[in-house]
């Protein structure tokens, strides 16, 4: 029911910036997590960077210091700035909500954006 749906993708120079946002298409509770995923072909799926409920941010060391992630709650939305984009930053980009389980015996629940391509070349 719930969809995630992506935006802010597209074509940079070495250098330049692109900020991803990330929106589900309706209000959502007690998200516990936010977090943005790489991918190209042929390796797996990289996280990038996260932050749960508490406002806990983790970044992986290859994007550390260029991306930055950003939430507003009220709007159930996740934001991914990235400047000084490189190459190696070409990806599919995914963002990921999680949510508690209800009880004590449920999983959870993720939800995926459809993923939006960046490219970064001169």
């Amino acid at each position: 029911q719930v969809q995630l749906v992506e935006s802010g993708g597209g074509l940079a120079q070495p250098g330049g910036s692109l900020r991803l946002s990330c929106a589900a298409s309706r209000s959502m509770f007690r998200i516990d997590s936010m977090g943005w995923y790489r991918q190209t072909p042929g390796k797996e799926r990289e996280k990038v960077a996260s932050i749960t409920g508490g406002g806990s941010v983790n970044y992986a060391y290859s994007v550390l210091g260029r991306f930055t992630i950003s939430t507003d709650n009220a709007k159930s939305t996740v934001y991914l700035q990235m400047d000084n984009l490189n190459p190696e930053d070409t990806a599919v980009y995914y963002c990921h909500f999680h949510q508690p389980p209800a009880t004590i015996e449920g999983r959870g629940y993720e939800y995926w954006g459809q993923g939006v391509q960046v490219t970064v070349s001169s």
